[in-house]
C-alpha cells in the first residue's frame, strides 16, 4: 500500500455535487464468501472469512470504524450488537463499530455511512461488512424473519409474503404492458450464464427458456426461476480517502463517484404507481448527478434481482428503458456481458444467491472486480463506470452508488 499525503492536510475544493473539502473515497479492498448453505460455519466466522479477505486485498490497512449491515441476526441467530461482536473477532477491538439494517437495502446503506464518513475526514479507512446467516433455521422462521422488511399492520399480518407482493406486481406488469408470460425469462437465463464462471456462486449452470417455462409456481405468475433463493453469505469493502493510499499491485483506483439512499412508501398499496419504483428512480438520479455523469456512461447495471420483475423496474427506473420496455432489454439480450448494458455480472441475487443484507456489498465488490479487470470469463470489455443499487422489501428502501475507474496516479 501505497502512502500519500496526510489527507487531513490536504483537502481540495470538494467534488460535484458534494460539500467543499471533501475527499474522493477509494475502494480499497474486497472480499467475498461462497454464498450457499453454510451449515458448519457460524455467523461470526463467516464475517471474518470476508474481513480477512478485504483486508488482504488492501495490502493489511488497519481500520477505524466497521459498518455491519445485517437484518435477520436478531430473529434467526438470537444475536444482536453485531457491531461489537464482530469487531472484537476480527482483532479490530476498540474501533468504531455500529450495525445498518434497512432490510435488502442494509449493505448499500451501510456503504452510503462508510462513505459519508471517510468522505467527509472524520474516519480515514472504513470496513464495510455485509453478513447474513439464514440455514440455522427451518424455511417457516426464515419466511417470519423476512416478513419483517413489509409493514407488519397491514401486509405481513395478513400473511403477504414477499414472494406473493412480486407475483402481483408481475401480474400488474403483464396486464399494463401487454407482456407475454415468458417476458422475464430472459434475466434469470442471463444470471445463470454469468454464474457459470463465479466461484462464489450457488448455482453455476445455465438454463434454458424451455426450463424456464416449466418451472413450478410459487405464486402464479412467479416461478422458481423468478425467485433468488435465500442463502448464507459474507462480503466486505475497505473504504479509504483518496489523499491517504493507492491500490497495491498497480491495479486501477476504483473511487465511489456518486452515492444515495431514497425511501418510499413502505406497503405496496401505499404507493401511488406500484410499479413506479420510486425510490429506485430518486436514488439513482441523485447518485449519477453527484458523480456528475449520465444513464448513457454507465456501462454495467448491478441491480438487486431478488425477485425478476424488479430486474424490469430497476432498469426502467434508473433511466435504461421507457416504462414497460424493461424486459425488452432482456428478451435482446442488451442486458448479457456483450450488450448494451450488462446486469448482474456474476449470477445476480438469482444465481449467485440472495444473502439479504448483504447482497449491497456483493454488488459493490463484485462491480470493483470488474472496474478493475479482475472479472475473468464475466469481464465487461473496456467497463470504467459501474452503477450498484439495491432494494429493502419492496423497493420502500433504495440505495444506489455510482463507481469509477480512476487512473493510476490520480
Amino acid at each position: 500500500m501505497t502512502e500519500r499525503a496526510d489527507s487531513r492536510s490536504s483537502r481540495g475544493p470538494g467534488l460535484p455535487g458534494q460539500p467543499n473539502g471533501w475527499s474522493p473515497v477509494l475502494v480499497a479492498g474486497i472480499g467475498m464468501t461462497p454464498v450457499g448453505e453454510h451449515w458448519d460455519v457460524s455467523l461470526r466466522n463467516l464475517a471474518l472469512d470476508a474481513i480477512s479477505a478485504a483486508l488482504e486485498d488492501a495490502g493489511g490497512l488497519r481500520p477505524d470504524a466497521l459498518y455491519v449491515a445485517n437484518m435477520l441476526a436478531p430473529a434467526l441467530s438470537g444475536q444482536s450488537h453485531l457491531g461489537a461482536l464482530l469487531a472484537d473477532f476480527a482483532g479490530l477491538r476498540g474501533i468504531e463499530a455500529t450495525t445498518v439494517e434497512a432490510a435488502g437495502a442494509s449493505g448499500g446503506v451501510a456503504a452510503r455511512q462508510a462513505y459519508l464518513a471517510v468522505a467527509s475526514g472524520a474516519v480515514e479507512v472504513a470496513l464495510v461488512l455485509g453478513v447474513e446467516k439464514v440455514t440455522d433455521k427451518d424455511s417457516g422462521q426464515v419466511e417470519a424473519a423476512l416478513a419483517t422488511a413489509s409493514d407488519a399492520d397491514y401486509e405481513a399480518i395478513q400473511g403477504v409474503t414477499a414472494g406473493a407482493q412480486a407475483a402481483l406486481l408481475m401480474r400488474r406488469y403483464f396486464h399494463e404492458h401487454r407482456a407475454p408470460q415468458d417476458a422475464l425469462a430472459g434475466f434469470s437465463l442471463v444470471a445463470h450464464q454469468n454464474a457459470v464462471s463465479n466461484p462464489n456462486a450457488m448455482f453455476r449452470k445455465a438454463i434454458s427458456l424451455e426450463q424456464y417455462s416449466n418451472a413450478p409456481m410459487v405464486s402464479d405468475p412467479l416461478n422458481t426461476y423468478d425467485a433468488a433463493p435465500m442463502a448464507d453469505g459474507a462480503a466486505a469493502l475497505i473504504l479509504a480517502r483518496a489523499a491517504t493510499l493507492l491500490p497495491p499491485d498497480g491495479r486501477p483506483a476504483v473511487e465511489i463517484a456518486g452515492s444515495a439512499v431514497a425511501t418510499a412508501a413502505m406497503a405496496v398499496h401505499d404507493l401511488p404507481d406500484p410499479l413506479g419504483l420510486p425510490a429506485g428512480a430518486a436514488s439513482a438520479q441523485a447518485a449519477l448527478e453527484r458523480a456528475a455523469s449520465q444513464v448513457e456512461q454507465v456501462d454495467l447495471f448491478e441491480l438487486h434481482d431478488r425477485f425478476s420483475i424488479f430486474a424490469a423496474l430497476s432498469l426502467e427506473a434508473a433511466g435504461f428503458a421507457e416504462r414497460g420496455a424493461g424486459w425488452l432489454l432482456a428478451k435482446q439480450a442488451e442486458i448479457a456481458l456483450d450488450g448494451r448494458i450488462p446486469i448482474c455480472t456474476y449470477g445476480g441475487s438469482k444465481a449467485r444467491g440472495e444473502p439479504g443484507a448483504a447482497t449491497g456489498i456483493y454488488q459493490l465488490a463484485e462491480a470493483v472486480s470488474q472496474l478493475q479487470g479482475r472479472a475473468g470469463k464475466n469481464q465487461v470489455a473496456g467497463a470504467s463506470i459501474a452503477l450498484v443499487q439495491c432494494l429493502g422489501g419492496s423497493g420502500a428502501t433504495a440505495a444506489t452508488h455510482v463507481l469509477r475507474r480512476m487512473a493510476n496516479g490520480t
